[in-house]
Formats: structure tokens, C-alpha cells, sequence
């Protein structure tokens, strides 16, 4: 007699528990995963509009939308029968205690990498980068980072936890290398006086993916290389459910063909932050999320997985 387990499920709005309906593990140091998804819904150190921290489900529950392809356009390669990936839910901590979520998310990130495996992580605010970075930093040294923003979140003013000042302390925590790495996106007052590449939104609307991806992969070199996507680095017109959204950024198509042209870099961790979805509309900014953090996926399996892909 068939059951309901007997038929796959292709809907794009039932039972969405996991990213691209892949099934939640929360034993995912267990696992024989070589990613694991996991959210964190913290939105205690944004500046602007709060509600983040409801991101990550929006992220998958949206992404049922992109779970049916078996090979998702342009990719020449089924994603599941390349690589595995595991959904480990959300970082559990206690509401209101910034302090206790970055020693939490540390120790889980930090776990999971001893353990060989990858992370691609869901916020929350762009604050979640900070504790993330100190865990990469512990398995591959000082990093490379490629960050799509509007702002450059090097700031030094703010408190101790604030989604604008992240990448002020990691270099100086020896986390990240910013002479070796790249902004995308910035449309926002910036200075230059630690290093950072900065590719401005109106010359990255200017230039040509083939520009901004061969300056990306010039400055990054063979450094391993942390992808950061704040939200608001698109338009509000493709992505109005964010915290701080800035007009005049990047179209969702040309960030997506910049990522899917990074194929080469030494690429070990990823992270999509700050969709609030309470301001979204008809879900569009959760989908660009889910578009990119698929891609993200996509890329990742380039770079570690290639002699496995089936094309």
C-alpha cells in the first residue's frame, strides 16, 4: 500500500522544514554532511529596523521555490548528487544575550569545522559574521573576505555588539587580511584606512561582471577566501525586506552572475544576513536569499567537489 513517504515532494509550500527540503539533522557533527545549514536568529545589533532574526525561516521556507530542479539553471550539475548537505536548524541561546550567542555560535561553528565539514549560515544581522570569522579563522589562518554590502561595517564606533563595526575588528583580531579583500556594493560614506578593495555600487553597476570578478579574484589570490552577502546590498527594488536598505545597489542578476563566475577561489565558509522578512513583499527579498545562498552552495561544490560532478 503506498504511503505519503512513497511520493517525492515537489510543492513549493509543504512541509518546508529544512533548506532546499534537505532533512534537519541536529546531530550534525554526526553526520556524514559536507555542509551544514545553519540559522541564527539574532537581531539584538542592528542600527536600523529589527526583525532579522526571523530570516532564516524565511529563508527555507522560500526555498521550496528552488528545491524541485533537479539541475538548478545555469549549473550543469546536480547539487544533491554532489555533494552532501545537512540543515542543522537554528543556534539555540538565550533571548537577549548577545554575549552568550557569539560564544554559542563560535563553539558550534568551531566544532563543525574540526570535523571537516563546511558552513553556510543563515542570519540574522551582519553582526553574525564576527563570531563565524573567529571560528574560521582557528581552521584556515587569516582569511580573505569577499562582502556584498552597502555598507562597509567598519566602524569604529558603536558598542561592543553592532552589525556595523564587524570587519573594523577583524583585522584586527588577524582574522581577515583586507588588502586581500574585496566590498561589493558599498553605497555608503567609507574610508579606505584599513585596506579594504572597495567596489562601489555605481562602479560595480558600471563595470562588467568579467570586471568585478576578475578584480575580486586578483586581490583575493589563493588566500582562503570567507563569503559575506548582506542582503541590502541589492536594490530595495529586489530586496525591500532588510534592516537598512539603501537605494541604487546591485540588481539580484548581476550579483548572482558574479558569484557563479568565482569558480577558483579557495572558498571555505558563507554566510546571507539581514532579511527582515516583516518588510519583504511577496517574499522577493527571501527569495534572492535563497537564490543566493543556492548558488553559494553551487560554488562551494566547484571548489571542493569537482572531481565528483556528473555533468
Amino acid at each position: 500500500m503506498a504511503t505519503l513517504a512513497n511520493y517525492p515532494d515537489y510543492s513549493l509550500y509543504a512541509n518546508a522544514f529544512g533548506f532546499l527540503r534537505q532533512p534537519l539533522n541536529f546531530s550534525p557533527m554526526e553526520s556524514d554532511a559536507d555542509v551544514v545549514i545553519t540559522g541564527i536568529p539574532f537581531d539584538m545589533a542592528t542600527t536600523g529596523r529589527s526583525g532579522s532574526r526571523m530570516g532564516p525561516g524565511a529563508i527555507r521556507q522560500i526555498s521550496t521555490n528552488l528545491a524541485w530542479e533537479g539541475k538548478r539553471w545555469p549549473w550543469k550539475f546536480n547539487l544533491f548528487n554532489t555533494i552532501k548537505v545537512a540543515d542543522c536548524g537554528d543556534l539555540v541561546f538565550d533571548c537577549g544575550d548577545a554575549a552568550q550567542m557569539c560564544e554559542r555560535l563560535e563553539a558550534h561553528a568551531t566544532g563543525l569545522l574540526e570535523q571537516g565539514k563546511a558552513m553556510l549560515s543563515f542570519g540574522g544581522d551582519h553582526f553574525v559574521t564576527l563570531p563565524l570569522l573567529r571560528a574560521h579563522a582557528k581552521q584556515f589562518g587569516k582569511m580573505a573576505l569577499i562582502h556584498f554590502d552597502a555598507h562597509t561595517d567598519t566602524y569604529d564606533q558603536g558598542s561592543k555588539f553592532d552589525h556595523g563595526t564587524m570587519f573594523y575588528h577583524a583585522p584586527k583580531e588577524g582574522l581577515i587580511d583586507p588588502h586581500h579583500s574585496v566590498q561589493i556594493g558599498i553605497r555608503t560614506d567609507h574610508c579606505d584606512s584599513l585596506g579594504f578593495n572597495v567596489i562601489d555600487a555605481g562602479t560595480a553597476n558600471d563595470w562588467s561582471v568579467e570586471q568585478i570578478v576578475s578584480t575580486i579574484k586578483e586581490k583575493v589570490g589563493d588566500m582562503p577566501v570567507y563569503l559575506t552577502f548582506d542582503i541590502d546590498c541589492l536594490d530595495p527594488a529586489f530586496a525591500p525586506g532588510t534592516g537598512t536598505p539603501v537605494c541604487g545597489g546591485l540588481t539580484s542578476d548581476k550579483a548572482l552572475k558574479i558569484i557563479r563566475a568565482l569558480e577558483g577561489i579557495n572558498l571555505v565558509g558563507m554566510d546571507v544576513v539581514e532579511v527582515a522578512p516583516s518588510y519583504d513583499h511577496a517574499d522577493m527579498t527571501s527569495l534572492a536569499a535563497a537564490t543566493i545562498a543556492t548558488d553559494m552552495l553551487h560554488l562551494w561544490a566547484l571548489t571542493h567537489k569537482k572531481a565528483d560532478i556528473k555533468y
